[in-house]
C-alpha cells in the first residue's frame, strides 16, 4: 500500500469534506506537537501519537457539532 492510501471502508457523506477533515488533521497534530512528515506516510508514527489526534479530531468535530445545533434551535 502506497503513502496516503488507506484501508478505511468509511465513506465521507460528502467527498469534498475530504480536505478540510486533512487540514483538521494537521492542524490537530501541531497543536499537539507531533510532526506529520511532509511526504504524508505516516507508517512511522507511534499508535498513540496517532490516536491522540483522531481522538482530539472526534472531539472537535463533536464540539463544532454541537455549536451548530445549538445555533440552529436558538
Amino acid at each position: 500500500m502506497g503513502a496516503g492510501q488507506s484501508r478505511s471502508s468509511n465513506v465521507l457523506v460528502v467527498p469534498q469534506a475530504n480536505a478540510a477533515l486533512d487540514q483538521m488533521k494537521y492542524e490537530v497534530a501541531q497543536e499537539l506537537g507531533i510532526a506529520i512528515p511532509q511526504d504524508g506516510y505516516m507508517g512511522n508514527m507511534a499508535t498513540r501519537d496517532a490516536g491522540a489526534i483522531g481522538g482530539h479530531i472526534t472531539r472537535r468535530l463533536v464540539q463544532i457539532a454541537e455549536q451548530s445545533l445549538a445555533g440552529q434551535f436558538k
